[in-house]
């Protein structure tokens, strides 16, 4: 089983674990991710000082965390702000008569950090331009195919902690069409890898710093790049600017129009320092666009094995 390392934190509002972690699992099949019948949330990660598998639960207030692994003591110690503990929520003021509702019913809502950007940064790639459900799918493989078992006990057996930046540089074209990620995100996701630790660093700096790096990097644009933020850095004005849903979802929710992206950056204007939040508050109340016509199909003319 090996060695382990436990902790207790008892944050100072009233933290809803699953919630908070929810943005960190891609798809209901991420091997680096599952919840136990028990309520216990389970990930596989690697940290800077080798793979982890933490297992958070939470009672009568109170978070109670054990991680495995080299990087146990790592990914404990960031615990509190993987959670929300650096998130501020101060200044944020709702303008919007049903976001005003939504905040008084979900006040204690936190962005997490987990501190790390390529766990972040390649899934958010291999979701670009893409249905969820194809990139899910992609996502799962390269985790099955590449990644490391998450080590402890058995109840982490069926974990996978994500590739090294060493094993995603190794991946030959033909594997990634197998997954099937094309070359448009595949290059990025190599190109990337090489400077991995130049981009680990970069996440220590601010956002609009870490923003301006990524972007160098050919493939990656602001929707990436604000996904990124938004679960590596905990960036709470990350709004997902590209996204096929999240303009049109936020306009029909706070004045009953869908929008484009230029629309939405004028109506979060004054949400400045806080459009994350406006976006997850949204989706937290389930707050969606009536779904009209066909739904985009996922493509068929890559090869999967």
């Amino acid at each position: 089983m090996g060695t382990s390392a436990s902790r207790s934190w008892r944050p100072p509002w009233p933290c809803d674990v699953a919630q908070v972690l929810a943005p960190l699992r891609h798809g209901p099949g991420d091997p680096s991710y599952r919840i136990s019948a028990d309520g216990t949330h389970w990930r596989g990660v690697r940290t800077p000082v080798g793979p982890a598998t933490l297992a958070v639960g939470s009672t009568a207030g109170t978070v109670d965390a054990t991680a495995w692994g080299p990087g146990a003591e790592w990914v404990l110690e960031g615990l509190p702000r993987m959670l929300g503990a650096e998130d501020d929520p101060a200044g944020f003021e709702p303008r919007h008569d049903v976001l005003r509702e939504v905040w008084r019913r979900r006040p204690h809502l936190r962005i997490g950090a987990s501190g790390l950007v390529m766990e972040s940064l390649v899934p958010a790639i291999i979701e670009q331009k893409v249905t969820g459900q194809e990139a899910f799918a992609a996502y799962r493989r390269l985790l099955q195919r590449y990644g490391d078992a998450a080590p402890g006990p058995a109840a982490a057996q069926c974990l996978q902690v994500p590739p090294s930046a060493e094993r995603l540089r190794a991946v030959p074209s033909w594997e990634w069409l197998r997954l099937p990620v094309d070359g448009a995100r595949s290059r990025p996701i190599q190109l990337a890898a090489r400077v991995a630790g130049a981009l680990e660093r970069a996440g220590r700096e601010s956002p609009a710093e870490f923003d301006r790096r990524l972007r160098t990097i050919p493939g990656i644009g602001v929707w990436t790049s604000a996904e990124t933020r938004a679960r590596a850095l905990g960036d709470a004005d990350a709004i997902s600017f590209g996204d096929y849903h999240v303009a049109r979802d936020i306009g029909w929710a706070l004045v009953g129009v869908e929008l484009d992206d230029d629309g939405l950056a004028e109506l979060l204007a004054p949400y400045a320092g806080h459009r994350l939040r406006v976006q997850r508050l949204v989706e937290a109340a389930g707050l969606r666009r009536p779904r009209r016509g066909p739904r985009m199909a996922p493509r068929t003319h890559l090869p999967v094995r």
